[in-house]
């Protein structure tokens, strides 16, 4: 097996951190959004995963087809720039032996 040396090791390593870093924090965030556009980013993409606040997050769906097979959704209402409480679409969850499908 070769074997690189450590000085190589060290800068793939310090490349990959560094490369990950700015990705994961270009989320959006929904107080940053109009109601309208926070809607629309969730029904142009499908689906979205959105910064709600501070260091909050959730994924958003525009429908059930973007949920697992075992999965159901539930209306999404999220704090945007202009809407306390702006319905984006749906997020998506297991429901449990005591749910009753029409109750949200």
């Amino acid at each position: 097996m070769r074997r690189f040396p450590s000085r190589c090791a060290s800068l793939c390593v310090a490349l990959l951190i560094a490369g990950s870093g700015p990705a994961l924090a270009q989320r959006p965030s929904t107080t940053n959004l109009t109601c309208a556009q926070a809607r629309a980013l969730v029904t142009r993409q499908g689906a979205a995963v959105l910064g709600t606040g501070g260091a909050t997050y959730d994924r958003f769906v525009r429908d059930r087809s973007f949920c697992e097979a075992t999965e159901i959704g539930r209306r999404a209402f999220v704090p945007t720039r202009d809407t306390p409480g702006c319905f984006v679409g749906f997020t998506c969850y297991e429901p449990s032996r005591g749910d009753r499908f029409g109750d949200f």
